[in-house]
């Protein structure tokens, strides 16, 4: 992109001819406007992604009614500490043992 001419050089005849269309025109340089690329497109999807992170994130806050802190929130809710030993026994409980191959 070149740059406008400076009105220094020219002679005064030139200055005359066109008064009426310098004066509508906005003094400075012309810039194009930026077109629209890949990389606009790229953070169109990033800010996306990021609002519906944000969405899901407050759906799960909403569902622990916004207690971040895990003690707290076992507390409240009534959820009682399991030992090692009974954390197991439901686990077992939960799955039937499997039966060797060819079994059937």
């Amino acid at each position: 992109m070149s740059r406008l001419r400076s009105s220094r050089g020219s002679s005064p005849a030139a200055r005359t001819a066109r008064p009426a269309a310098a004066a509508s025109r906005r003094p400075g340089v012309f810039v194009q406007a930026p077109k629209s690329d890949i990389f606009v497109a790229m953070l169109g999807v990033a800010l996306g992604a990021i609002l519906l992170a944000c969405l899901l994130i407050l759906m799960i806050l909403w569902r622990y009614d916004f207690k971040v802190n895990a003690k707290l929130a076992a507390q409240d809710s009534g959820v009682q500490n399991l030992s090692i030993a009974a954390r197991s026994a439901v686990i077992e409980a939960s799955f039937p043992p499997a039966s060797p191959p060819g079994a059937d």
